[in-house]
């Protein structure tokens, strides 16, 4: 429990901090990758976010070691909480009313999906078909970079009003989905015993690609939108994409069985149909005041 709880800190911690590096740096753009890396590189801030997600990835690994799954991820869903109110104190960031409502039904529909989930009734499986997971795959990045440039297009008009963030953290989190995927697929060669077939198998596998990919695509396009966009409205979004993207596809393209049960199976197929309905009507414009950023302004005389 405590390190699920420190997991929370250090995420919604390594967010925050990432949030306010890159507000005082220069407009970043993904049309710059180099750049983009060579900035936030050079920002301690930003490299103290860095640090303080990879920790937080570390005391998710220790909670992985000692609480059920479903345990597990009913406390790491609170954390998107921790990360609104901190967004509001150290960033100043104001939700509507309408933004409130709405991340509560997320965090319902996120909820509903782990009460579904029942430890040691559940089979899992980590073998797929590779032409399933290209088929899964491949359209799904498609689709997110699609979603990106378009949002950035659109975002690009002078009279244009800004954005909230949602396409934004609907591209990325279809990203870090297969991305989710892809590592759910590596766990499979994870073995002490033939680690050089293990290894030839991994490279003969979509697998190490696939993470390459959305690792070097995922960072770009997300600091870019993190800067543009309200920490308090994207992260979640982003969450909940690869939340459902790796429950319902990662279902289907790993052969898991849906529940049995008719009250669990209704959980997950409510909760599913509850993220999607709240994520389809989440407005799309934003109203909110943005607080100025002192350090961007000297940077940009």
């Amino acid at each position: 429990m405590a390190a699920a709880l420190l997991a929370n800190v250090l995420y919604s911690t390594g967010f925050v901090l990432e949030k306010r590096a890159l507000a005082a740096l220069p407009e970043v753009t993904v049309r710059q990758p180099a750049r983009l890396l060579r900035l936030v590189l050079g920002s301690p801030l930003w490299i103290g976010g860095s640090l303080a997600l990879a920790s937080g990835f570390g005391a998710q690994l220790a909670v992985y070691r000692t609480l059920p799954i479903a345990a597990a991820q009913g406390i790491f869903v609170s954390g998107l909480v921790l990360l609104v109110l901190l967004s509001a104190r150290m960033l100043g960031e104001e939700t509507s009313g309408r933004e409130r409502y709405a991340l509560a039904a997320i965090l319902a529909a996120l909820l509903m999906v782990v009460l579904s989930l029942k430890e040691g009734s559940d089979h899992v499986s980590r073998n797929a078909p590779y032409p399933l997971i290209l088929l899964v795959c491949v359209p799904s990045l498609a689709a997110g970079v699609w979603l990106y440039r378009s949002t950035e297009r659109g975002a690009g008009h002078r009279h244009r009003r800004p954005t909230t963030g949602v396409e934004y953290g609907v591209a990325v989190g279809l990203l870090y989905g297969v991305s989710s995927l892809a590592i759910k697929g590596v766990s499979n060669y994870l073995t002490t015993s033939d680690l050089g077939g293990a290894v030839v198998g991994l490279l003969k596998s979509p697998y190490p690609y696939l993470l390459l990919f959305t690792g070097a695509f995922g960072l770009v396009m997300s600091q870019a939108a993190l800067q543009r966009c309200r920490a308090s409205l994207i992260v979640p979004v982003c969450t909940t994409v690869t939340s459902l993207f790796t429950a319902v596809l990662g279902t289907l393209a790993f052969g898991e069985a849906l529940p049995h049960d008719p009250l669990r199976l209704a959980l997950r197929i409510g909760g599913t149909a509850l993220a999607v309905t709240v994520l389809l009507t989440m407005p799309k414009h934003d109203n909110a005041p943005q607080p100025p950023v002192e350090a961007k302004e000297l940077t940009n005389p």
